[in-house]
C-alpha cells in the first residue's frame, strides 16, 4: 500500500532522476518533480520532500521553499477534490464573499478544510487569472468563471458523484 510516509516507488525515483538530467541544475526540475509526488499520492508529504530534495542535490528547506510558493503544490493532505476559489480583489466585487459563505455551509467546513468524507477540501487561493469572468475558482484542474451559487451546488453535487 502506497502512504505518504513510505519511501518513493522506484519508478517514481526513476522518473524524478529523468526530470533532473533533462535540466541543467537538477534542482531545476523541482517543480516538476513535486507535482509527480503530488499526482501519486495527493500531496507532498514532508518525508518525501525530503527525499525529493536528495535526488536533486539540494536541501529540504531550499525544496520546501519552493513547495510553499506554488499554490497548486499541497503540503497537506487534502481531499479528493479541491475547491479552489479566488480571492482577488476582482473576485470580491463580483461576489466571492456571499459565494464562500454558501461553500462554507454547504460542505460544512471552512476554508482550509476537508469534509468529514475526505471529498472535498475548499481553499482560498490568489488570483487565478480570470478576472473577466469573476468571481472564479478552481475545481481540481478545471477552470470556472462567472459562479453563482446554482453552479456551486452543481458541482458539489457532481463532486460528491465522482470518487
Amino acid at each position: 500500500m502506497l502512504t505518504a510516509e513510505a519511501p518513493l516507488p522506484a519508478p517514481v525515483r526513476a522518473e524524478i532522476l529523468a526530470l533532473a538530467a533533462r535540466e541543467p541544475h537538477p534542482r531545476g526540475a523541482g517543480v516538476a518533480a513535486l507535482r509527480l509526488v503530488q499526482a501519486r499520492f495527493g500531496w507532498v508529504s514532508t518525508a518525501h520532500l525530503r527525499e525529493v530534495a536528495g535526488l536533486l542535490g539540494m536541501s529540504a528547506d531550499d525544496l520546501d521553499g519552493i513547495a510553499t510558493y506554488f499554490n497548486l503544490l499541497f503540503r497537506r493532505p487534502v481531499g479528493q477534490h479541491v475547491i479552489m476559489l479566488c480571492d482577488s480583489v476582482s473576485c470580491w466585487i463580483m461576489g466571492r464573499g456571499p459565494l464562500c459563505a454558501h461553500l462554507c455551509r454547504t460542505l460544512g467546513i471552512k476554508p482550509g478544510e476537508t469534509t468529514a468524507d475526505n471529498a472535498i477540501t475548499l481553499l482560498p487561493t490568489v488570483c487565478i487569472g480570470h478576472c473577466d469572468h469573476a468571481p472564479a475558482m478552481l475545481v481540481d484542474d478545471t477552470l470556472h468563471g462567472d459562479v453563482d451559487t446554482a453552479t456551486l451546488d452543481r458541482l458539489i453535487d457532481t463532486l460528491r458523484d465522482t470518487p
